[in-house]
């Protein structure tokens, strides 16, 4: 039997060099995603390369569909592609951009060598680089501001969005020639018709599976799903520069999306809080959506929002806002004179337990205990992490004192959204144990900080009527005399004719109403600081099992995208880390941000000391909590200035 010879690999023990090196077989298709995946890998990532090259920030970075090229834009006006596994520049692409290069993406099926670039001087190129020069071969200067993103579509090589902070989504057909004279229908999405006076689209994405839909982010708090079958493109008026503006020709109604076209996503505590401003103070302004991407499945978005968390929305199951809704009350319930008369209290009111009282197994009583123990010490990142292990190992069965002892570290922690991340910890432990009087209780409490005054008053009637005896705990009367204080103040504001509306009152009643539906959250991913650029991205990695996002300290962040843990944090630049991209096909990473250089990572040898990765997580988050809770733009330094813009 003739046996093939071995192909020689030298020393090499770089795998992905390896894998580009061959044909990509069933069998290597299966090994690529295990190399994704395996938690060996994701454990021993460490900085691989540098690529010099840039001469300013890099604002932006797409690897092609084989993986086997990276491209690199920046305020520069380069557009740089690198071989990832050789680290060496390909090629140097000078453009005639004359603002800073924000977006870059390659468009797909095309053998790599169509690439599309937006920026700052509010135009988009389409360059052939297999071409002899460098010239672009179309352009656009539809946009009156600045080109903050693109999209492409792995199902469509000849069309792409590009996304701008005049409120506008052109869609792109390189089939059809185009002259920027506004006789083009290319207008796909106007926000500036019906949302509110200055809108800025700030980040696009298309679901890979269903090319149909199409997510942008705006200097708001609403992440809004579009079905693209559903619109009808429109021209762009050159005169006003409006669509379908009310002022100019009275038909901004035909701008606005149909019913069933757009879908909106928002964390539930904040859609209930924007009717009024004076909750939120001047942080709201600044809250944006910096960057969005779909799974790679499909079902779920993934948004990047500045000066808060990330979010992931599933948008196959989408789940609404709660704020107050007990389940019922069995018959067979004991009552008041029976149930919890000599169990222990918090802050005063006496505390029920779970129905039935559970024997966990050996591993997850530690973990209880060291979630107490770290609660007591005030150390609520840790603690929330025990009982989020601990509630995984269960599978979230029969633990409604996990989802209570987190919901009190969350409220004690009071970063933003967490007291109503609390809320909803305490509405899984009451289903999980209707008969849990501390979680009627720390419910009540909750809704109280969220100034939910009414809710909190009748979850606390409802606790008193279905524990009588509880009615005079010095705790439960300490709440009631709260709550009725603060509906006292919220009267006298009411009665002094303050307003709390902030919305435009031109703005489409549709829009009032999606907002209203919004999609609340289904995880969110707690670490990182967003709030010096507005280019900072997250995604999915190692085969969607984590996500990933640079900040504003310099470092990337590695979470579980299960259970919102930080796995791991990397040092990755000097000032503010804004790009991170997974290779999409091995255990790789591109990031860039203010500094000038391309860093790529990748596993490295675990025997050889970490130099990159921070050990210090506690204070880390701490510090970046502390900073983005303040105002956000309270220093910079002189280059941060200057990349402001990014």
């Amino acid at each position: 039997m003739n046996m093939k010879p071995k192909q020689p690999y030298g020393n090499s023990t770089n795998v992905t060099k390896i894998l580009t090196g061959r044909a990509y077989w069933d069998m290597e298709h299966v090994l690529r995603k295990r190399l994704r995946t395996a938690p060996q890998f994701v454990d021993n990532i460490e900085l691989e390369a540098e690529l010099r090259g840039h001469n300013g920030c890099v604002n932006c970075l797409q690897w092609s569909d084989n993986g086997q090229i990276l491209a690199s834009a920046s305020d520069d006006f380069h557009v740089m592609l690198w071989d990832p596994f050789r680290h060496k520049q390909l090629h140097d692409l000078l453009t005639p951009h004359e603002g800073n290069i924000f977006s870059v993406k390659f468009l797909p099926k095309r053998n790599n060598s169509l690439l599309v670039t937006g920026a700052g001087d509010c135009k988009t190129y389409v360059f052939d680089i297999n071409r002899q020069n460098d010239a672009p071969i179309r352009h656009c200067s539809c946009h009156s501001q600045r080109v903050k993103r693109l999209a492409t579509s792995p199902r469509n090589a000849h069309m792409f969005w590009s996304a701008g902070e005049d409120g506008l989504v052109l869609q792109h057909d390189t089939r059809l020639p185009h002259v920027c004279r506004g006789q083009d229908a290319n207008v796909l999405i106007d926000l500036r018709s019906y949302v509110f006076a200055a809108p800025e689209v700030k980040c696009i994405a298309i679901n890979p599976q269903r090319p149909e839909q199409l997510a942008i982010g705006a200097n708001d708090i609403y992440t809004r799903l579009y079905d693209r079958r559903m619109i009808s493109l429109g021209k762009l008026d050159k005169s006003t520069n409006l669509v379908g503006d009310a002022g100019s020709n009275g038909n901004a109604t035909e701008s606005i999306p149909k019913d069933g076209c757009v879908q909106y996503f928002c964390p539930g505590h904040l859609g209930s809080k924007y009717q009024a401003a004076h909750q939120l103070g001047d942080i709201y302004q600044y809250k944006a959506v910096t960057y969005l991407t779909f799974s790679p499945d499909g079902s779920e978005l993934l948004a990047n929002m500045g000066t808060d968390h990330i979010y992931l929305y599933d948008i196959t199951q989408p789940r609404h806002p709660l704020f107050l809704e007990l389940p019922k009350f069995p018959s067979s319930a004991p009552n008041g004179s029976t149930n919890g008369s000599k169990r222990g209290g918090t802050e005063g009111a006496s505390a029920g337990t779970e129905k039935t009282k559970h024997k966990f197994p050996p591993d997850v009583e530690c973990l209880k205990k060291e979630g107490n123990a770290s609660l007591e010490k005030d150390q609520f990142l840790q603690a929330i992490n025990k009982y989020t292990q601990a509630i995984q190992k269960v599978n979230g069965k029969d633990c409604a004192i996990f989802y209570l002892n987190r919901a009190t570290a969350l409220m004690k922690r009071g970063w933003y959204g967490d007291v109503y991340a609390a809320v909803r910890d305490c509405h899984t432990a009451l289903r999980l144990d209707p008969h849990y009087v501390k979680a009627h209780f720390r419910l009540a409490k909750a809704l109280l900080k969220l100034e939910k005054l009414k809710e909190a008053l009748i979850c606390l009637e409802e606790l008193i009527r279905r524990f009588p005896s509880y009615a005079k705990n010095p705790g439960i009367l300490m709440l009631e005399k709260d709550i009725g204080i603060e509906m006292e103040k919220a009267s006298e504001r009411s009665q002094s004719g303050r307003s709390t509306e902030i919305e435009n009152e031109s703005n489409a009643e549709k829009e009032r109403y999606w907002r209203t539906m919004a999609i609340d959250y289904g995880q969110r991913y707690i670490g990182h600081c967003n709030t010096k650029t507005d280019i900072k991205e997250a995604n999915y990695f190692g085969d969607s099992n984590y996500i990933v996002a640079g900040s504003d300290d310099g470092n990337f962040f590695i979470w579980n995208r299960h259970t919102g843990i930080i796995h791991s944090i990397y040092q990755a630049d000097e000032l503010i880390v804004n790009c991170v991209q997974p290779h999409p096909f091995t255990c790789m990473l591109a990031t860039s941000g203010i500094d000038h250089e391309v860093r790529l990572w990748s596993p490295q040898s675990p025997e050889k000391p970490a130099m990159r990765r921070i050990t210090n997580v506690d204070i880390v988050v701490d510090d970046n909590q502390t900073h983005m809770q303040n105002d956000p733009f309270d220093s910079f330094t002189p280059e941060q200035a200057i990349c402001r813009a990014s």
